[in-house]
């Protein structure tokens, strides 16, 4: 069966560490990446400053994230390069299809994320039921909006 989605590109990183403030002082004092907003979720357990770098489609976000509580989980600051996310051009099919190929994806299903597009994440590790994870990394599906896909389907073309 051909994929029925497409990844078009990096849409974000996100680091974890357990301030925040050291974070911002190498991604946004030595590197010049601008806050554009913060995030905080208690089931999460995060506060973040969602940071960007590049401009219009080919933005790319740079997540810097403190644990609310360093004793609970998720653990956002455990592991440093906490999680990629890739921009999708059709979420729910390629969630859909991967989940039939035998992908193990975290819970929570497909929700909206802290920058507002529609989001999921695949597990760090398969199980036997789902054999396929990201070895040991987390990975977040994002939501790509048209303007995203449209860019994407042009620098393609060239």
């Amino acid at each position: 069966m051909q994929r029925p989605f497409k990844v078009l590109g990096i849409q974000q990183i996100a680091i974890g560490g357990p301030s925040k403030e050291k974070l911002r002082t190498l991604w946004v004092d030595m590197f010049g990446l601008e806050v554009t907003s913060t995030f905080v979720s208690e089931r999460e357990n995060v506060d973040e400053d969602i940071c960007a770098m590049g401009s219009g489609p080919f933005k790319v976000e740079v997540d810097l994230m403190q644990p609310l509580d360093p004793e609970k989980k998720p653990a956002v600051h455990a592991t440093p390069l906490n999680h990629v996310g890739l921009w999708i051009d059709d979420l729910p099919k390629a969630v859909e299809w991967l989940g039939a190929k035998g992908v193990r994806f975290a819970p929570g299903g497909i929700r909206k994320g802290a920058a507002g597009f529609d989001i999921t994440f695949l597990h760090p590790k398969g199980n036997e039921e789902f054999p396929i994870g990201g070895e040991g990394v987390l990975i977040e599906l994002v939501q790509a909006p048209p303007e995203v896909v449209s860019a994407f389907a042009k620098l393609a073309a060239q």
